[in-house]
């Protein structure tokens, strides 16, 4: 009878220890497929990085903040312990990407293949028009396409929890936030005049200030008993970007030499010549340049 029991026991701990083992292996190839692919994207920025000289201050600016997404994602890849600080890697360097592609077009070259989309970037919205508004004693402006107006390209996505619409800019007005990981009380006002009636951004300003597509639309339906619609999770990102940009301090504090004149090293947004309508938003990354 005790031989039995001691039979089962050992029997039992061998099953838990080859789960274990199960698990730990399943796990480090996790991590492992999410660093190789991480890398790929990595190594394919650097290439556009070290290729390309901008001719413009709208090129020149938007190379500068790749070459950032490039710094900060080599950092954040070497510092990886898990498959979502990969991804988080893979993430900063697509971002890199989209600057390259702004940079790109903004010198009349193919924009190349298109990128896999940015956490936030389709619920973030676009600049469709030029809009110019006095803001703080000083002029603001938005464009769908890069100028010497409007150097500064954000691609979209979601900045310390609030969504920032892609497009150019005569200033990087969320860098603020991006560096101290909140927005300044002036920043709905801003918005408002930006981009109070565009027809590429589908919110208002109280759906900038609550984090428009971060469960905002979900709690719009709960609050109107309508399950219908689902505007999906954009969450992961957003919340890591706060430590992305707090991680990364010497990246975004000490970076200055990448400022390039262009009002700032976080360039504006991107739209209007090509971004949705080439395929910008698109999935997979088909190739490289």
């Amino acid at each position: 009878m005790w031989l039995l029991i001691g039979v089962v026991i050992l029997l039992a701990a061998a099953y838990v220890v080859f789960l274990t083992q199960q698990t730990k292996q399943r796990a480090v190839r996790e991590f492992d497929d999410a660093a190789a692919d991480a890398r790929q994207m990595i190594e394919r920025l650097a290439g556009q990085v070290y290729n390309l000289n901008g001719t413009s201050e709208a090129a020149k600016q938007a190379l500068a903040d790749a070459s950032e997404r490039h710094i900060a994602a080599g950092s954040q890849i070497e510092q990886a312990r898990t498959p979502a600080q990969a991804r988080l890697a893979k993430q900063t360097a697509a971002e890199g990407m989209y600057y390259i592609r702004a940079a790109r077009i903004a010198m009349g070259m193919d924009p190349g293949p298109v990128i896999p989309a940015l956490d936030g970037q389709d619920t973030a919205g676009r600049v469709t028009e030029n809009r110019v508004v006095e803001y703080d004693g000083r002029q603001v402006a938005a464009s769908p396409n890069p100028s010497a107006e409007t150097p500064n390209y954000y691609p979209g996505g979601r900045v310390a929890g609030r969504p920032v619409p892609a497009g150019w800019y005569s200033e990087p007005w969320w860098r603020p936030a991006l560096i101290a990981g909140a927005w300044g009380l002036g920043s709905a006002l801003l918005f408002s005049s930006l981009f109070s009636g565009m027809s590429g951004v589908g919110y208002d300003v109280q759906g900038f200030e609550s984090g428009y597509g971060e469960g905002y639309q979900d709690g719009l339906d709960a609050a109107s008993g309508d399950q219908g619609y689902d505007s999906g999770d954009q969450g992961g990102y957003s919340g890591d970007q706060g430590g992305y940009s707090g991680d990364q301090g010497g990246y975004y504090g000490d970076q200055g030499g990448y400022d390039s004149g262009g009002g700032g090293f976080d360039g504006g947004g991107f739209d209007g010549g090509g971004f949705d309508g080439g395929g910008f938003d698109g999935g997979g990354f088909d190739g490289g340049f």
